[in-house]
C-alpha cells in the first residue's frame, strides 16, 4: 500500500497570499527592528525571493527612499538592464508621477555599439541613457557591467543619476561593482556579495512606488 501523506494547507484566497505573505515575514522578523522608510522595502524583497539574508545584504544610503521617491514625484524615470525587470516594475504607478520604464538592451543601435567598441550591451544602454538629458533611477539587476559604466559616467560628470539600484547577480565582477556604487555620490540601494536579480530590482522599484503616499 502506498504511504499517505497528509499536508495541512491554509486556506487562503488567491487575493490574500500576498498580505498573508507579508503577514508571515513579519511574524519570522520577530524582535528585529528596521527602519520604517526601509522596511517596505527589505520586507517586498525578501517576499520576492523567499531569502532573509536580505536583512544584512541590503545597504541604502542616507535618507535614500526619501531621496528615491522624491526623485519619482519630479517625473524622474527608471532605466532598466533588463526586459524582465522593466516587465515586472509597475507602469501604471510610475506614470502617475509622469514618469516611464525603459530597457535598451534589445536595441538594434546599442548592439551596433557594443559590438563595434568591443563592450557589452549593458554598457552601451547606460550610455545611451545618459544621452537621453532626463532625470533618471537605475534599477540593475543582471549585468555589473552596468554598475560599472554607471560609476564611469559619474566620475566623468556625463551623467548624475537621481539613484541607483545596484542589485546584479552573480559570481564575475558582481560583488567588485556593487561596491563601486556604494562610493558613488548619489542615493543607492545595493545587494551587497553575489545575490540579488532582476526580480529584486524590479521589486525594490515597486515598494519604492507603493509607499508613495506613506
Amino acid at each position: 500500500m502506498e504511504n499517505e501523506y497528509k499536508v495541512k494547507l491554509e486556506n487562503v484566497l488567491p487575493g490574500e497570499i500576498e498580505k498573508r505573505s507579508f503577514e508571515i515575514i513579519t511574524q519570522e522578523l520577530g524582535d528585529i527592528e528596521l527602519d520604517p522608510l526601509q522596511a517596505p522595502v527589505i520586507k517586498r524583497v525578501i517576499h520576492t525571493t523567499a531569502d532573509f539574508d536580505y536583512l544584512q545584504n541590503l545597504c541604502f544610503s542616507e535618507d535614500a527612499v526619501t531621496r528615491f521617491r522624491q526623485a519619482i514625484r519630479e517625473g524622474a524615470c527608471i532605466v532598466t538592464d533588463t526586459q524582465m525587470a522593466k516587465s515586472g516594475i509597475n507602469k501604471k504607478e510610475l506614470a502617475k508621477y509622469g514618469g516611464e520604464v525603459y530597457c535598451f538592451m534589445s536595441d538594434e543601435d546599442v548592439a551596433l555599439q557594443a559590438k563595434t567598441q568591443g563592450s557589452t550591451r549593458a554598457v552601451a544602454s547606460m550610455d545611451k541613457a545618459a544621452a537621453l538629458g532626463k532625470d533618471l533611477i537605475f534599477a540593475v539587476g543582471n549585468a555589473p557591467t552596468a554598475l560599472v559604466r554607471l560609476y564611469e559616467l559619474m566620475r566623468d560628470n556625463k551623467i548624475a543619476p537621481k539613484g541607483i539600484i545596484g542589485v546584479p547577480v552573480g559570481f564575475v565582477n558582481v560583488v567588485e561593482a556593487k561596491e563601486l556604487i556604494l562610493q558613488a555620490d548619489c542615493p543607492y540601494i545595493v545587494a551587497r556579495g553575489r545575490k540579488g536579480g532582476s526580480n529584486v530590482a524590479a521589486a525594490i522599484c515597486n515598494a519604492l512606488l507603493y509607499g508613495m503616499s506613506e
